[in-house]
């Protein structure tokens, strides 16, 4: 069984109830999907013996084959991208990593290089897992997918998601069986 814990705002004591309820429990799996702001540690006190880093791909552009046509730029939906004065500029930090851009390039003229953008903290039976974003980035999403992918079925989980109903909420509550919500 997994369970979210979520509010709609910070402050209201989502991560004393995630954490009370994984304290309570024989054996679970909690799991701090507060990727901007994990604190279920300092209820929980794990010992972290594992740091992975969470990397995600990037466009990076061969300037000596790029044309600056400008067709990556039109087809990146975030705008990560920008042909000015033949040059294509790249945006890392709204890039949405969808691969897009070397697709379309007609001179094959991108290619993606991996950037790291925060860890995976686990203790040594991965009973507790939280993700924590580098400083300056903003995405939370592909910690969040890191966490997700290292989900037990052994034992009940508890996820503790970030507050709000922003897109790092949605990808934590996906394949929930119930989302408890702290007001």
């Amino acid at each position: 069984m997994r369970i979210a814990v979520l509010s709609g705002k910070g402050g209201t004591g989502k991560t004393t109830v995630a954490a009370s309820i994984a304290a309570s429990l024989p054996k679970c799996q909690y799991v701090d999907c507060d990727a901007e702001e994990p604190n279920g540690a300092l209820f929980l006190r794990p010992v972290i013996t594992e740091i992975a880093p969470v990397e995600v791909a990037v466009p990076a552009v061969n300037q000596t084959a790029c044309t600056g046509c400008g067709v990556c730029a039109a087809v990146c939906r975030f705008n990560a991208l920008a042909a000015v004065g033949g040059k294509v500029l790249v945006f890392e930090e709204i890039c949405r990593h969808c691969g897009a851009c070397g697709i379309a390039c007609p001179q094959g003229a991108i290619h993606e290089v991996m950037k790291r953008v925060g860890v995976v903290e686990a203790d040594e039976t991965e009973l507790f897992l939280q993700g924590r974003l580098d400083v300056g980035e903003f995405i939370a999403v592909p910690v969040i997918d890191a966490l997700k992918k290292r989900l037990r079925d052994d034992v009940p989980v508890i996820l503790d998601g970030a507050p709000g109903a922003s897109c790092p909420v949605v990808r934590t509550i996906e394949g929930c069986d119930y989302c408890i919500l702290v007001a």
